[in-house]
């Protein structure tokens, strides 16, 4: 046999070893995400509150509580998170937002959410409807793709 054959097979078990490490891996971390998912349907709870401000920070600048901050692996602490704060009853509170529901929180309107713990997860409008946020603008890429295949008479992806 000669030696690049060799280095070419050592070279595919490797690679067929690190697709099966991250499969397992990949249906640990989904099983749990479908765990925590539940505790949150399990545990969530409709509050009136008026939304004071709306901000992607780190969360250690967030304003969280400090346990909440302890619990965070430590990789994940210098990412910045969805933040809302909200007057909630008397207090005023740092509450971490569902990034698909951040762009359609509004700022100073008071709204009926789905909270859970400090996770808010649905944002419905107490007095009129919500406006949806203003749509992306369309980046030269995607607009250059969408004539491209206008001209060639095919149809444009979404």
């Amino acid at each position: 046999m000669k030696p690049w054959m060799i280095v070419l097979i050592v070279i595919a078990v490797v690679i067929i070893a690190l697709i099966i490490v991250l499969y397992i891996l990949g249906k640990k971390a989904q099983k749990k995400q479908a765990q925590q998912q539940e505790a949150m349907e399990a545990n969530k709870q409709t509050v009136s509150m008026l939304i004071i401000d709306k901000k992607r920070m780190k969360l250690r600048d967030s304003g969280l509580p400090q346990a909440v901050l302890d619990q965070t692996p430590k990789v994940l602490r210098g990412s910045k998170l969805p933040i809302v704060k909200a007057k909630v009853g008397p207090q005023i509170l740092s509450l971490i937002c569902d990034d698909k529901i951040f762009e359609s929180v509004p700022v100073k309107k008071e709204v009926k959410a789905v909270v859970s713990g400090l996770y808010v997860l649905e944002v419905k409008g107490l007095h009129g409807r919500i406006e949806a946020p203003p749509a992306k603008k369309k980046s030269r890429f995607r607009r250059a793709l969408e004539a491209a295949q206008e001209k060639a008479g095919a149809k444009p992806i979404k």
